[in-house]
C-alpha cells in the first residue's frame, strides 16, 4: 500500500464549509500518480501506461479545512488488460476513512493508442511493492 500525504488548501473548501467532492477526486488522482511513480511507472513516461476506465466512490463523512489527511492506494486485482485499485482518503489522526474509491484501469499502448496487455514485468513490480508494504494483489 502506498501512502500519499495531502495538505488541504483554503480553495479546497466549498460554500458548505467542507472539502468539495470534486477536490477529493483530485486527491485520488494524486494517490494513483504517486503509486505508479513509486513502482517505477511514472504516468508521463514510457510506451506502456494505464488509464482510468471506471471509478466508483463512496463518501463516508465530511472533511474540513483543519483535518489532517492522507490517501492510501493499492492494487488489489489484475485482469489481462486491466487492474483494479482501492484507495481511501483517511483521517491521519484517527484512521477513519472520509471516502473510498475503487478504480479500474486499462493497460494502454501509447504507440497504438489502444488497450494493451499488462506486461508481466509491471505485474511483478506491483506484486513486489504490495508484498513489501504488507499487502498482496490477487491475480
Amino acid at each position: 500500500m502506498h501512502i500519499t500525504p495531502i495538505q488541504l488548501r483554503f480553495n479546497d473548501i466549498d460554500q458548505m464549509g467542507h472539502v468539495n467532492n470534486a477536490v477529493i477526486m483530485e486527491f485520488f488522482d494524486l494517490g494513483k500518480s504517486e503509486y505508479f511513480t513509486a513502482i517505477g511507472l511514472p504516468p508521463e513516461e514510457g510506451e506502456f501506461t494505464v488509464m482510468v476506465v471506471r471509478v466508483e466512490v463512496d463518501f463516508h463523512k465530511q472533511m474540513h479545512y483543519h483535518d489532517h489527511i492522507h490517501v492510501t492506494t493499492l492494487v488489489d486485482h489484475f485482469g489481462t488488460k486491466s487492474l483494479a485499485m482501492r484507495q481511501q482518503v483517511v483521517d491521519s489522526e484517527t484512521g477513519e476513512p472520509f471516502a473510498t474509491c475503487r478504480t479500474v484501469m486499462s493497460g494502454y499502448s501509447r504507440t497504438t493508442q489502444k488497450a494493451a496487455v499488462i506486461p508481466d514485468t509491471i505485474k511483478e513490480r506491483i506484486l513486489r511493492y504490495e508484498q513489501d508494504s504488507g499487502q498482496a494483489a490477487n491475480n
